[in-house]
């Protein structure tokens, strides 16, 4: 019976023999695939602090600016509902969600390494037209280049770690990814609170500093080596066999490496990887993997949060400085939580991760809605007491997302999919998140401005639903070997009726 990438229970027989011991070049080569991260991060963290910087809205929103001076001492949900200013936003996850389907061509024919390094260069292109823009369709198309960056390097980074690792710690190893985009994050509120006392250019040092991370990764995705994956897959198999070797830190790799080799032949015959991934029997993968997880690490509210965290807390009556020093104490607790998932993710499981932090984001955003819809939008400034119980909520939130839905809505889906769908599927994880992620950008600050403290109820009810959704299908899967991951579904109480019942073609070629 056909499998999800290679014979039905050929890779359990092998998995146990896998070895692999610590060393300097693995870590070098995932810690330059983890640059990818940074990218994703550093933007997230400018274009909210940026959008908050009076000299910026003076020279490219001044609607916006003067809006914003009538309400200066006001809490008002409405101060910064301007479509072409989340346009600036969301048009770079527009850009992303197009470009990772050429993404994903040349990750399959040129290996993970080649999307790695044409998405350092977009970035970098953006980048430096961001902080030179002297109009909004300068700063528009800088946002472009900047999301076919990181539309490639999405696609490409998570299938990158995620390849690389053991088995035993690909969760802590793919969460690299998770933790630069933290790190990136963080370094972005700093360099935020520094350059908004720099006028009327620190809005351009801003921008401009994200072409630093696209150098380093640029650089180090030229000296980095190819994921054995990869090169099996391109037919290299001496030069997989020694990579291999040097990332596991043995020469006895044989049982892995004929995994690998199984697995890529199957891969070869597969001509439609984005029709192969409509099959019955990877159904699964793809709701599970492909749709779910990527729209749902977006209807969390995190990014919300984390786009427009200075926007929130200015409109929430703090002054500029407050709020850039509120946002960076919320994306400190997004890396210390990182962290806290890096260490106990391959301990603990994704689904008690997934369930646990669920339960906690649900009572945040009620207790944030409820705060909000008593003390707040009457035309006068919150007290102390009122602001610190929703800084240490978003804080708690914040925590509770890091350590689940944002490192594990890249993890899960890059773990599900076998060789021969994988660089197809990872594109379509992509796209979803950015399509939701866009979504969410353009369209949250009008939400905030209309459902006023109800769009916090309304992610409060929407986290529910999708703990359901992990609760009911998604199968643990620590330390599973990644090419055989899916023999978990054909024992999974729902999904084996879609796995173990062969497509009407496949059974012609079984007969």
């Amino acid at each position: 019976m056909a499998g999800g990438g290679v014979e039905s229970g050929v890779p359990g027989k092998r998995a146990h023999l896998y070895e692999h011991k610590f060393n300097g070049y693995f870590l070098y080569t995932c810690l330059v695939g983890a640059l990818g991260g940074s990218l994703f991060g550093y933007d997230l963290g400018v274009s909210g602090g940026v959008t908050s910087m009076d000299d910026f809205l003076k020279e490219f929103f001044p609607n916006v600016y003067r809006r914003k001076q009538m309400h200066l001492h006001e809490t008002d949900y409405c101060k910064y509902d301007d479509q072409v200013l989340t346009l600036f936003t969301s048009s770079l996850y527009f850009s992303a969600l197009v470009m990772t389907f050429f993404a994903s061509f040349l990750t399959r024919k040129k290996g993970r390494k080649a999307s790695i390094i044409v998405g350092a260069l977009s970035f970098l292109a953006g980048a430096i037209l961001n902080a030179a823009a002297k109009n909004i369709a300068m700063l528009i198309i800088g946002r472009v280049l900047l999301g076919g960056g990181i539309g490639f390097g999405n696609q490409a980074v998570p299938l990158y770690l995620s390849e690389m690792a053991p088995a035993k710690n690909r969760g802590a190893v793919n969460q690299l990814f998770q933790f630069t985009t933290c790190a990136g994050i963080l370094i972005a509120n700093l360099v935020n609170y520094a350059t908004a006392k720099l006028h009327p250019y620190g809005w351009r040092i801003s921008l401009g500093l994200a072409g630093f991370p696209a150098f380093a990764m640029l650089v180090g995705g030229i000296l980095c080596a190819e994921t054995p994956n990869s090169l099996v897959e391109q037919g290299r198999l001496d030069k997989a066999k020694e990579v291999l070797q040097r990332i596991r830190g043995t020469e006895n790799v044989e049982a892995e490496f004929e995994d690998l080799k199984e697995a890529s032949e199957e891969a070869q015959a597969v001509k439609s990887p984005f029709r192969t991934l409509l099959k019955r029997k990877y159904r699964p993968q793809l709701i599970i993997g492909a749709l779910g997880i990527p729209a749902f690490q977006q209807l969390t509210g995190n990014n919300s949060i984390l786009f427009y965290a200075p926007v929130i807390f200015q409109s929430l009556g703090f002054g500029a400085n407050a709020s850039l020093f509120s946002s960076f104490i919320t994306n400190g607790a997004l890396l210390v939580a990182t962290v806290i998932s890096m260490f106990l993710v391959d301990k603990f499981g994704r689904r008690k991760f997934f369930l646990e932090a669920g339960f906690e984001m649900i009572c945040c955003m009620i207790i944030t809605g409820a705060v909000l819809a008593v003390d707040f939008g009457h035309g006068k400034e919150l007290g102390r007491g009122v602001s610190a119980i929703l800084v240490v909520v978003i804080f708690l939130f914040v925590l509770a997302y890091g350590r689940s839905w944002g490192p594990l809505g890249w993890l899960v889906p890059s773990e599900l999919f076998p060789l021969e769908i994988r660089s197809a599927a990872q594109s379509i994880v992509v796209c979803v998140n950015m399509i939701f992620t866009a979504l969410v950008a353009q369209l949250f600050l009008m939400s905030l401005c209309h459902l006023k403290f109800g769009i916090f109820l309304l992610f409060a009810g929407l986290i529910f639903f999708m703990s359901c959704f992990i609760f009911f299908l998604l199968p643990e899967t620590k330390k599973v070997p990644i090419e055989e991951i899916y023999l978990l579904f054909e024992n999974h109480w729902f999904w084996r009726r879609f796995v173990t019942d062969q497509d009407p073609e496949t059974s012609k070629g079984t007969a």
